[in-house]
């Protein structure tokens, strides 16, 4: 076995297990939150679904590529291909929505009282459907994709076949492929616009403020501003660090659908680059946005008392 090749089996492993860990540990303590009263922000419920489509990624696509990479072949059958690859898509699909969805939020959140107020107001309201259609939508349309998904075992008769290691994906001519590359690349492109364009509205909003705050004594500035702003860092850093790890799960996503015969370091490269921002996410918002918990657990102990 080169040296590389051990490298790469040891990050999915490690990957999965920290993914799983942080993504679990979040979702408990907000499911935790919510069910004992606590009221919880509206970014706080955009972040329970975030992880939740983590999870699916993580589990759905770094698990049959690890036991692939371990030498574990011919173990999937034609249902779990294609349940597999339904539960990575779309989770991946709602993880892009979600993202956009919070960055949206918090952009009107933080906008001034006299802008947007009408947005403001309304947003909590909508977030449930807006979640919800996310789902809906999603599980709609990669439906077709994960048709074209069987066993290496499979005894269908298709002429061309494309390995993608744990399964194979049915190839039609390079229109086709070049169509599906289309469909899966213009919606990120899309979305990480439009991330990118809120999250340069939410530092510049955060810099207005900043300087009109300036010539103010710090103790008199609003308690609210100070919890507003470090939500808003934490969920620009979070938007920041989704952007450019899904850039390159997206490139290598693209590479893995073009390749007539995708080599070993590319399946597996893709599967790490599409798992980097679902593990790293967890332990951005805990090292950055720990204020709910202290909020809510504060609340327990005084209606405990």
């Amino acid at each position: 076995i080169a040296e590389w090749e051990l490298v790469i089996r040891n990050c999915l492993l490690i990957q999965i297990i920290i993914g799983i860990l942080g993504n679990f540990s979040l979702l408990y303590r907000y499911t935790f939150l919510y069910f004992t009263g606590c009221r919880l922000r509206p970014t706080d419920i955009i972040l329970m679904h975030l992880f939740v489509a983590n999870s699916m990624v993580i589990l759905s696509r770094g698990i049959p590529q690890t036991m692939v990479s371990f030498g574990w072949k011919d173990f999937f059958n034609d249902i779990a291909c294609k349940l597999f690859a339904y539960t990575s898509k779309v989770g991946r699909g709602v993880s892009l929505a979600i993202t956009c969805l919070l960055s949206f939020v918090q952009d009107i959140t933080i906008s001034p009282r006299n802008t947007r107020a009408e947005l403001k107001g309304k947003a909590p309201r909508y977030i449930g459907p807006s979640i919800l259609m996310c789902w809906i939508l999603q599980m709609l349309i990669n439906i077709i994709f994960s048709m074209f998904m069987i066993s290496k075992q499979s005894n269908i008769n298709i002429t061309s076949r494309k390995d993608l290691g744990h399964c194979s994906s049915v190839c039609h001519n390079k229109t086709r492929d070049s169509l599906y590359a289309a469909l899966l690349f213009v919606p990120d492109v899309v979305g990480l616009g439009f991330m990118i364009w809120t999250s340069a509205s939410m530092v510049f909003i955060l810099y207005r403020h900043k300087k009109q705050v300036q010539h103010i004594h710090r103790n008199t500035v609003s308690s609210r501003s100070c919890p507003e702003s470090r939500a808003t860092k934490s969920i620009l850093l979070l938007v920041s660090t989704f952007v450019c790890f899904y850039t390159f799960s997206t490139i290598f996503q693209c590479c893995l659908v073009l390749a007539d015969k995708p080599s070993w370091w590319l399946e597996n490269t893709a599967a790490l680059a599409a798992a980097c921002f679902r593990t790293v996410s967890p332990f951005v918002l805990m090292s950055h946005d720990s204020s709910v918990s202290r909020t809510c657990f504060a609340w327990i102990r005084r209606k405990g008392s």
